[in-house]
């Protein structure tokens, strides 16, 4: 049998292997409450979030090297006003939200908060925020990683240079200091500004990166963008290519150049126009592939072929429609499955409107389908 780095690594380069990779994001709190009230002590103590590891769901291990690419020191969490209904908060990334209070568990909600503020509201307000991004001071770092160095050089899974939504990417990173709105404008009122911050972001990056890349090479990177909505991107791919194109390729090629072995980008959304850049400056595999946007991964193989590997594709409306739906969306993705180089998952968290049944049959017909049991869906 394989170690779940071995089958990773087959899968990522197109080999045949003993199976596929078995991978997940998450799932909403909410849904968690709904299974645990559907199947009381069925469900186990799992944690999973994330990308974490739960090997009662038959998913492969992946460890992270747990850097804080975040805020030191984040903004003070301040509750500003609060009603029955809602409440208006300040987080620790400054920004200022009003937020529906109905059907929250573990501070997240069942719908988008308002947003009202933002830290960078004009570009004066740019270095005190970078005041709070200085590259790799020791608080960034895990207490024991020295420590772990060792077990991570002898692993036989996967190693993540940062956890989910670590490091974020470009576009998100800037639309957390300005918020969408006023990101779209800034392009072209503040150009100066925007190359300034896209250059930052870069350095600060590679220069946090930098300590721990010196003294491992880890598997994978994943820049975090969710640049963009169902019709598609938020930004054009002219002003992709004028601000965050080479910055990125700056980034990329620094994470290379340091033995990291693939980079991923997060995007929701339809993000096609701007993937061919994304491959351009090195980026090599793309996920979750949110099929409400009516993009599909085999659509993507078809497009861009091999160079691009692809990760997600697994409608999550489909989820909740039973085993006869869910057999028949799973058959969808036999021959990238055979291919290689595609790793199917949910194409986001799962949201709450799935039920532990449902969700079990999925878990368990994707099983077969990763060890080749094509005919279980049938």
């Amino acid at each position: 049998m394989q170690t779940d780095l071995e089958r990773f690594a087959d899968c990522m380069e197109y080999r045949s292997s003993d199976r596929r990779p078995n991978h997940e994001l998450g799932v909403w709190p909410q849904t968690r409450q709904r299974w645990d009230a559907e199947a009381p002590g069925t469900v186990g103590e799992f944690t999973w979030n994330w990308f974490y590891n739960e090997p009662a769901l038959g998913l492969d291990r992946r460890d992270y090297i747990r850097i804080n690419y975040g805020f030191i020191p984040p903004f003070t969490r301040e509750v500003l006003e609060e009603t029955p209904e809602y409440e208006v908060i300040r987080n620790d990334k400054g920004i200022v939200t009003k937020a529906l209070k109905a059907g929250t568990v573990g501070d997240v909600r069942m719908c988008m908060d308002q947003y009202l503020s933002f830290p960078v509201a004009r570009p004066e307000d740019f270095p005190a925020v970078k005041a709070r991004l200085a590259a790799g001071i020791p608080e960034r770092y895990p207490p024991d990683l020295d420590r772990k160095l060792a077990a991570w050089r002898r692993r036989e899974c996967p190693l993540v240079l940062g956890e989910n939504c670590a490091a974020n990417g470009f576009y998100w990173r800037a639309r957390e200091f300005l918020g969408t709105e006023a990101l779209s404008y800034a392009w072209y009122d503040h150009p100066g500004l925007m190359h300034e911050m896209m250059a930052f972001y870069a350095d600060f990056i590679i220069e946090t990166s930098r300590p721990v890349l010196e003294k491992i090479a880890p598997d994978y990177f994943v820049f975090n963008e969710d640049l963009s909505m169902k019709n598609g991107p938020l930004l054009s791919p002219q002003t992709f290519r004028t601000f965050i194109f080479p910055h990125l390729k700056r980034v990329v090629a620094f994470l290379r150049r340091h033995g990291t072995r693939y980079i991923a980008v997060d995007s929701d959304g339809d993000p096609t126009a701007i993937v061919a850049l994304w491959m351009d400056a090195g980026v090599d595999t793309l996920w979750p592939i949110e099929r409400a946007s009516g993009i599909s991964p085999m659509a993507l193989r078809k497009r861009f072929g091999k160079g691009l590997r692809l990760w997600g594709g697994v409608d999550k409306r489909v989820l909740a429609h039973g085993p006869a739906a869910i057999r028949a969306h799973l058959r969808e993705f036999i021959p990238l499955i055979e291919e290689g180089g595609f790793i199917p998952t949910v194409d986001h968290t799962v949201p709450p409107d799935v039920s532990w049944e449902n969700f079990h049959c999925y878990m368990d017909l994707k099983r077969r389908l990763l060890s080749g049991e094509f005919a279980a869906l049938e």
